[in-house]
């Protein structure tokens, strides 16, 4: 973290996600995904679509490329100055095109605003051979205190 700013550094992002992919959950579906770039809201990752990932018909699933617009949109939102992750409010992908098993995809997130309140991710999940966009995602997330409802931030508009 970013001394008194409450951003994650790009060194810190990497260390979240290597944390995150080492643990039972969804996101040890990404151990092998590689962050490229992390800060000032956005964040740029690169994934080979491996055979657990994909559904009855050899193709990446949506449910992990959904998975890929909550978590990387997640790590981008941390480097905002809140430097919070947040709660889900909506998540919506387009699946524009079909990813085949061994595909290299880079996912590339930017948070569009982070309130007091709420925060509104996109993510482009493009073909890193053929530059095509294959899916594109809106996340948007409350990233205000859980107990009040109310903005993390002091009247100075500092982290509290």
């Amino acid at each position: 973290m970013t001394a008194g700013t409450g951003k994650l550094t790009f060194e810190a992002v990497k260390a979240m996600v290597a944390h995150r992919a080492s643990l039972p959950g969804f996101e040890s579906l990404f151990k092998q995904m590689t962050v490229v770039s992390a800060g000032g809201g956005k964040c740029l990752c690169e994934l080979r679509v491996q055979p657990k990932m994909l559904n009855v018909s050899g193709k990446l699933h949506g449910g992990v490329t959904a998975s890929l617009v909550d978590a990387v949109s997640t790590y981008a939102l941390t480097t905002t100055g809140q430097g919070r992750s947040g709660s889900s409010i909506e998540l919506s992908v387009s699946y524009l095109r079909p990813v085949n098993l061994g595909d290299d995809i880079i996912i590339a997130a930017q948070t569009l605003r982070c309130g007091k309140t709420v925060a509104v991710c996109t993510v482009d999940v493009t073909s890193k051979s053929s530059g095509e966009l294959v899916a594109h995602g809106k996340h948007s997330k409350f990233v205000g205190d859980a107990k009040t409802g109310n903005s993390v931030l002091d009247e100075k508009g500092s982290a509290s």
